[in-house]
């Protein structure tokens, strides 16, 4: 099972990411937990200065931006 999660204080831009990587994930057919994490301590402990940041499995593979779905599933795969 994969674990996304999604940086950032709630905006809407960070909205469109959990939205994206939802999408992603469903399409891949993956199992995945998606959990939103919006305490800035927390961010900043995964060294992102920019949100909105995605994390898969613990590694951060995007911040500052909202990739497309396409470019989700290959973070993803």
């Amino acid at each position: 099972m994969k674990k996304i999660q999604v940086l950032g204080p709630g905006c809407a831009k960070c909205k469109k990411l959990a939205e994206h990587a939802e999408q992603a994930a469903k399409e891949l057919g993956i199992d995945y937990e998606l959990e939103k994490i919006t305490d800035l301590t927390q961010i900043m402990n995964f060294g992102v200065v920019m949100t909105p940041g995605l994390v898969v499995d613990g590694v951060v593979k995007s911040s500052g931006k909202v990739p497309s779905v396409e470019e989700i599933k290959k973070l993803l795969s």
